[in-house]
């Protein structure tokens, strides 16, 4: 009885080393897909990932202008971004970077890692101890990789979407590629974070103008179609910025057209309406503002409030008799 006990410990601990080996100094469990790519047409770059593991992003994808993007997941080594992108800036391909990378890592058989750079050429790694199903396909200036999948079809459906979408803008195109893998099944717990990152392919020395879209959901049943949904109000947010941008140089029409598109894409935000009517006012067209303000003051009377504060610096450009009618409207 007492060989037994001591043949069970053994065992036990023995199971406990091995536990301890796979976490890796207690790195996160992101086992997750994701894809790495290159926009051929405007050389912009980009990573897009959906795990069941909180905050996603914050781990598993890395991007720099001018430079590349990482996705490191699985068992993850977090170093692979930081320290694959400074190879990759030292003048390594990512087939050079990879290999450093790897053989410097006692973990590399759990690892899962892809790397592009500004050229679109690719590298991707796929452990022997990934947690199937697991696997990637590296394509022309892309690669998809995807481990603890419920089944082998979801890179290959990722890859499939990535290819077919070549219409759309990068975010967008890679987009397709997680709702592809999530349609084919995914990850086998389901899901939780997601996240989007598109960088310039050429660095102009403005790091924070280069990174163009930086978008995370980091706890949410459907975080595909999260992602989905706030990609979608950034772009609803680009038009905003595209109508002040053309108010600024006095491009009334460009303007109004890009307000439009913003609210059509949400007619229920009320910050666009808000900021729509005061660009209105500013372009001397009280006329036309006067029901988007009714509609937001309606809706909520803090906007109202707010309104008189924004006169004073130049914000909205109302004498007494504008801002009064602004005010009554009912």
């Amino acid at each position: 009885m007492r060989i037994l006990r001591i043949v069970l410990l053994v065992f036990v601990f023995l199971l406990t080393a091995l536990f301890a080996q796979k976490t890796i100094n207690n790195q996160p469990f992101a086992h997750t897909f994701s894809i790495v790519a290159m926009d051929e047409k405007t050389g912009d770059i980009g990573v897009a990932v959906q795990s069941h593991w909180f905050s996603v992003g914050s781990i598993v994808s890395w991007a720099e202008a001018g430079v590349g993007a990482v996705a490191t997941q699985s068992m993850v080594n977090a170093s692979f971004g930081p320290r694959g992108l400074k190879l990759l800036k030292q003048g390594k391909t990512p087939k050079e970077a990879l290999k450093i990378l790897l053989d410097a890592d006692e973990g590399r058989a759990l690892r899962q890692v892809a790397i592009i750079d500004k050229n679109g050429r690719v590298a991707v790694h796929t452990g022997k101890d990934c947690i199937p199903e697991a696997g990637h396909i590296a394509g022309k200036h892309y690669s998809v990789q995807a481990n603890m999948m419920l089944n082998k079809t979801v890179w290959p459906a990722m890859s499939e979407a990535f290819e077919k979408n070549t219409d759309l803008p990068l975010a967008e195109r890679m987009l397709s590629a997680l709702q592809a893998a999530q349609k084919a099944g995914g990850d086998i717990r389901g899901q939780q974070s997601a996240a989007i990152i598109v960088v310039k392919g050429k660095a102009s020395g403005k790091p924070w103008e280069d990174r163009k879209i930086d978008l995370r959901v980091e706890d949410h049943p459907e975080a595909v179609a999260e992602i989905a949904r706030v990609l979608k109000v950034y772009r609803a947010y680009e038009h905003m910025n595209n109508g002040d941008l053309a108010i600024e140089h006095n491009q009334t029409d460009k303007a109004l057209q890009e307000y439009g598109a913003a609210q059509k894409m949400f007619p229920q935000n009320l910050e666009m309406k808000y900021w729509t009517a005061v660009s209105l006012v500013n372009i001397g067209q009280l006329k036309n503002a006067l029901p988007l303000f009714k509609e937001v003051f309606a809706a909520d009377p803090n906007w109202k409030a707010l309104t008189p504060r924004i006169v004073p610096n130049g914000m909205l450009k109302a004498d007494a008799e504008t801002l009064r009618k602004i005010m009554d409207v009912k």
